[in-house]
């Protein structure tokens, strides 16, 4: 029997032109909704002139591929840069926008929240942002089903972000608001099971892992190495992918480099992307001469070239939830050496996909490294395996089990029509 197209609203508190994980991951998400018949109502955050010009300039893909499908509408909401980085928003708080009146005008089937933490303000700890669950009002009056989509590991953040000392005086009430902050949706989706463990630790309720973070494996595929953005250079080369800010451990990068190239003196490290701390990269790298680039932030068939050509990626974050950057480097066919972190494990197996590190150790990512770049033939079988690995996390493979779980959440929905259910 065909299933009934749904209604649903995604509210979310990243989007184009804010490049992020998240970003693109939701523009991901909703083409795939709109593609299969489905009518979406995306509610986004505005971008205006308060923000660095250069974030309008990406050319990433956004609303203008979006307005091409018929039941495709859209709202932004207020912001103001988010008060650690500049180049990201943070929603203003609810008494300057209602994300209830937007609901009730559009009268969605469900309701999914992506990011809802940064919506609510824990990027800020509440400093900033929306200043309540986002969604759950509307949910609460209508009886509409109301889900989250866990992106972030925002207790990682507030804790690089704050500093320790302030992380040790509110760590106590964390699960408090952790509690009450997952209680205002129906269900809380993680698309990592160690980071679904920690958090239900601390006390999030109604929690549950979903494998809904894809990445399009027909788009990061090992003959993009056709797009070298380098092709007369031969040398090996390191390769990190994001955002350039302290959560991501980026400056450990240079604390690996030196060790490495000690073996293997002609050794290439590229960092891809931009961040608050790029300034501090660029001058840190300029000891290192041409063994160090920094690139900036790359985009389309460059992007697909760098994670192709790269001979390892090398992910020194403890804080990412199922890393969208090492899947992509995965499904190009490069081995990854990563942190061991929560998520981390579901997505490297050592000594078959690449190895995993302990955290915030240069010496033990340099000797894996080393390990890969100094045995040609582990890296082709590592290569080989590093795609198969990641087949299983297709986006298409990802959304159909994503939108069978919201006809099951909307089966048992009292206020689901019988030609939905």
């Amino acid at each position: 029997m065909q299933k009934q197209p749904l209604r649903i609203a995604l509210i979310t508190g990243l989007y184009a032109p804010f490049l992020t994980g998240v970003s693109v991951a939701v523009h991901q998400r909703v083409r795939w909704f709109l593609q299969q018949g489905h009518e979406v109502f995306l509610i986004h955050p505005e971008f205006d002139e308060q923000y660095p010009q250069e974030v309008g300039r990406r050319p990433m893909a956004g609303l203008e591929e979006l307005q091409t499908y018929p039941k495709f509408s859209s709202q932004t909401f207020p912001t103001r840069p988010l008060i650690f980085y500049k180049s990201l928003p943070q929603p203003l708080s609810d008494r300057h926008w209602s994300d209830t009146k937007l609901l009730e005008g559009y009268k969605p089937d469900i309701i999914i929240v992506e990011e809802a933490p940064q919506m609510r303000g824990f990027y800020s700890m509440f400093i900033q942002g929306y200043g309540r669950p986002v969604g759950s009002e509307y949910a609460r009056r209508t009886g509409t089903p109301i889900i989250s989509l866990f992106h972030t590991d925002i207790i990682a953040y507030i804790q690089y972000y704050l500093g320790n000392q302030f992380f040790s005086f509110i760590r106590p009430m964390l699960p408090v608001f952790i509690k009450q902050f997952s209680e205002a949706y129906d269900y809380n989706y993680f698309s990592s099971r160690e980071q679904l463990e920690k958090y239900r630790h601390l006390k999030s309720q109604r929690s549950e892992y979903l494998p809904y973070q894809g990445i399009d494996c027909q788009k990061f595929h090992p003959a993009n190495i056709s797009h070298n953005p380098i092709p007369q250079d031969k040398r090996p080369t390191m390769l990190f992918v994001g955002r350039i800010a302290p959560e991501k451990n980026v400056t450990q990068l240079l604390d690996i480099y030196p060790l490495v190239a000690q073996k293997i003196p002609d050794v290439h490290l590229v960092i891809v992307g931009g961040g608050p701390q790029q300034a501090e990269i660029r001058q840190r790298a300029a000891k290192y001469g041409k063994g160090v680039t920094v690139w900036g932030e790359s985009y389309g068939t460059e992007l697909l070239g760098w994670f192709a050509r790269a001979d390892v990626f090398v992910n020194p974050s403890i804080t990412e939830n199922f890393c969208t950057t090492s899947n992509e480097a995965l499904a190009s066919g490069t081995p990854v050496v990563s942190a061991l972190a929560p998520s981390t494990a579901e997505q490297v197996s050592p000594g078959h996909n690449g190895f995993l590190a302990q955290p915030n150790d240069p010496e033990d990512f340099a000797a894996k490294i080393i390990t890969i770049l100094g045995n040609p033939e582990l890296k082709q079988e590592m290569s080989h395996q590093a795609r198969l690995s990641i087949l299983e996390f297709d986006w298409s493979a990802c959304m159909e089990k994503f939108e069978q779980r919201l006809y099951e959440i909307l089966a048992t929905s009292p206020k689901t029509p019988a030609n939905i259910a």
